[in-house]
């Protein structure tokens, strides 16, 4: 059965129908060419007559020529509209007429460097020239750095290996940067807040570099569907882009249902759990043949999914190798192993988390399932694209859970399906990543009296400061470096603990094997003794977390239960930096605290019912983090002038506006901040707000939100009175089944309250 037969099916079928809240029709669209532009070199154009490609898209042609002009351009289409091209058509050209010149590509994650990399060399290979394409990350082998660094006319990467691998050692390059022409850099929406802000800061040191050995390249940047591409591309780059957004691909018909699974307990308003639905709704695409994509928001949802689908399609041999699941911690090996399986149409279905949200290559999929909300509209269209064909008719369905913010989607589509996609935000002048990247510029080359570092503000003062400090030394009018360490190697651009837990499989005692990897975080949670670990829907039992060795030691069994564990974060205060008293009587202050993450018990829930079998205990040390923060107390009279549950739902409202507000106003991403109400706080013993940078050490955040806190006040106020909706929604307070009907109302009396 083809999905316009199915959907014809479920839409005359009443049962299905009644928890259908919406089923939204996309027309198809069809495709907008235009000729190949002149200045293609002519031996590109047999490759792709071969594959069928005797126009370009209009996108693809508009970027092609602006490129061809001098002009540095961010491409912004939907997923699946053919983006490589319009790097891969001008990289190539230029690489034919000149063979010296060069061309670096930037990727965010490993896995889509490979990607690109196969489709890259399946196109050369056709032409028969010699060009060479090499990737050059931490998988490389050491024997073919060489090879990469001497004749390598593209070199593929990710902002990691170029900040601590590529940069530092820049002696190596010389024959890349004397001749490099284009600098390639996709899927820039993923490059927002801290990760971004350290990205701008590398390519302000990779154009001082290209400029030392002589080169100027452009830039080619390609993006998702985000509200603000232009402005993220000209801060990432410190220079003005030409935007191309004329979309010409194609599309099939696209149905987008809403699902809410059926209430079973009137009474309580609890209904059914998304994951049995999200099973039986895969389920049956699987048993029609249409090859679907199933998203879920955690690991171990996607690992229950995935032995559910497995087991409905063992056959007698035991082999389950159409449904496969997705997610980080699988080897590359098996990754790859995947994606192409997905390509070649011998995998059927595929669970993942987000990790195949981003342009990886995995086919055209018929069908897309949602097990919940992602969280941004961005990512929940992103993850809607990886299913449709150019031709014919795909599926989306949204399966809501029982939270809050799904609910109100699921209860207002218009919300979704109206919506702009959020900002992505960054702020490469932030004082302490700016200061990290002065120093790793200055190890790569000596600054001179007067240099500037791209269009970063006041570097004079930045490097009178680290001379000062005895970081730099000022001689002949330059600044050496003079310190001992190596600066890039001390600094992570993603802000996380670089070391992870090594997996291994220990059933065979003869032979153990590395199965997967966790990160630190995540290791208590999936990895504490008798967890049961899940990794492509088959169950093992950990038997041993050595902590101090990262590795975790798992062995192979069939429980016919899961595990899930419990995490509790506790904040305490290590000191008080500044503290103002608030007009009404409240304190406004600045400190340090301690963010405590433990886990302290599991519970085993059994597969099929999803009943909990019983409890235990998890004994692991605390995982503790240092940080910045600050935080608003309420004044007394007005904690006391309302009940206790009235204030909690305001207060959590308050919170939520500042987890809008904040991140527009810091220029930074949602995740690197946390906003955290407390209605007796063990900092202050009064109830409290507090906003603290979520990364080690804090990265100059909770300093900025203190100086402007007044104002992130106020517009938390203009967010909450200009929005539309009565009782509260994912735009403003958070939806009403969160902070109840009295929520809205009383976090806009605090904040006037609080804005006298």
């Amino acid at each position: 059965m083809n999905v316009a037969q199915l959907a014809d099916q479920l839409r005359r079928d009443t049962q299905f129908m009644k928890d259908v809240t919406r089923w939204e029709v996309i027309p198809a669209r069809e495709a907008r060419t235009l000729p190949f532009p002149s200045c293609l070199d002519e031996r590109l154009k047999p490759v792709l007559a071969a594959r069928g490609i005797h126009a370009l898209y209009t996108h693809q042609a508009h970027s092609v020529e602006a490129t061809a002009r001098g002009e540095d351009v961010t491409v912004v289409t939907p997923t699946a509209s053919g983006k490589t091209m319009c790097y891969n058509l001008p990289v190539l050209s230029a690489i034919l007429k000149d063979p010296d010149a060069r061309a670096l590509y930037l990727f965010p994650t490993k896995a889509l460097s490979a990607d690109q990399v196969h489709e890259l060399y399946e196109m050369i290979e056709e032409m028969g020239v010699d060009i060479k394409t090499y990737t050059y990350d931490g998988d490389t082998p050491a024997a073919a750095r060489k090879a990469v660094r001497q004749a390598g006319h593209i070199v593929v990467t990710n902002p990691d290996m170029l900040h601590s691998g590529i940069l530092p050692h820049h002696t190596k390059w010389v024959k890349l940067f004397e001749n490099l022409r284009y600098i390639v850099i996709d899927e820039i929406h993923s490059y927002r807040g801290v990760f971004g802000s350290n990205l701008a800061n590398v390519l302000r040191r990779l154009m001082r570099l290209c400029e030392f050995y002589g080169s100027h390249p452009q830039f080619i940047l390609c993006s998702a569907t985000i509200a603000n591409p232009k402005e993220l591309a000209e801060t990432l780059i410190g220079r003005p882009v030409t935007l191309i957004d004329d979309n010409g691909a194609p599309m099939g018909e696209r149905h987008f249902v809403f699902y809410n699974p059926p209430v079973i307990n009137r009474q309580l308003g609890i209904r059914q759990g998304s994951i049995p639905v999200t099973r039986a709704i895969s389920g049956m695409l699987l048993r029609n043949g249409i090859q679907t994509i199933t998203f879920a928001r955690s690991r171990l949802t996607v690992e229950v999914l995935t032995r559910y689908l497995k087991d409905m399609v063992r056959d007698p041999l035991g082999n389950a190798g159409r449904v496969r699941g997705y997610r980080g911690g699988y080897l590359p090996t098996e990754r790859r192993e995947i994606e192409k399986g997905l390509r070649a149409g011998q995998v059927d279905a595929v669970v993942s988390t987000n990790a195949l949200e981003l342009g990886i290559d995995i086919g055209a999929l018929d069908a897309c399932v949602l097990c919940g909300y992602p969280g941004t509209i961005a990512s929940a269209w992103q993850q809607a694209g990886r299913a449709g064909r150019r031709k014919g008719t795909s599926i989306v369905f949204f399966v809501a859970s029982s939270a809050a913010i799904d609910q109100y989607i699921v209860t207002h589509p218009d919300y979704f399906l109206r919506q702009s996609p959020e900002n992505a935000l960054l702020n490469p002048d932030n004082l302490y990543i700016l200061l990290s990247h002065f120093k790793c510029a200055a190890f790569e080359l000596p600054f001179e009296d007067g240099d500037g570092f791209g269009n970063a503000p006041a570097p004079e003062e930045l490097l009178g400061y680290l001379s000062e400090e005895g970081i730099l030394h000022h001689v002949d009018g330059r600044y050496h470096w003079s310190a001992e360490d190596f600066p890039a190697s001390e600094i992570s651009l993603r802000s996380a603990a670089a070391e992870n837990f090594v997996i291994i499989d220990i059933t065979d005692p003869a032979h153990h094997r590395v199965v997967g990897e966790m990160d630190r975080f995540t290791a208590p949670m999936l990895l504490h003794e008798n967890a049961i670990y899940m990794h492509e829907g088959r169950q093992y039992q950990v038997e041993k977390l050595d902590f101090d060795a990262c590795k975790a030691f798992i062995r192979a069994v069939d429980t016919g239960y899961y595990t899930d564990a419990d995490l509790n974060i506790n904040l305490s205060l290590l000191d008080i930096e500044k503290q103002e008293p608030h007009s009404r009587g409240g304190i406004t202050a600045l400190g340090e605290i301690k963010v405590t993450a433990l886990v302290t018990m599991f519970k085993k829930i059994r597969f099929d019912t999803h009943e909990t079998l019983g409890f235990g205990h998890v004994r692991l040390p605390e995982t503790d983090m240092h940080t910045s923060s600050m935080w608003w107390t309420l004044p007394e009279d007005l904690a006391n002038a309302v009940p206790s549950d009235t204030l909690k739902n305001g207060m959590m409202g308050v919170a939520n506006l500042l987890r809008i507000v904040c991140p527009l106003y810091l220029m930074c991403a949602p995740q690197d901040i946390a906003v955290v109400y407390q209605v007796k706080s063990p900092i202050t013993d009064q109830p409290t707000v507090l906003l603290y940078d979520n990364c080690p050490g804090g990265i100059g955040l909770s300093q900025k939100a203190y100086g402007m806190r007044d104002l992130l006040l106020s517009k938390a106020l203009q967010v909450a009175q200009d929005c539309g909706c009565k009782y509260g929604c994912p735009s403003c307070v958070g939806p009403v089944g969160e902070i109840g009907e009295d929520g809205k109302k009383t976090a806009i009396w605090l904040l006037k309250e609080l804005t006298k």
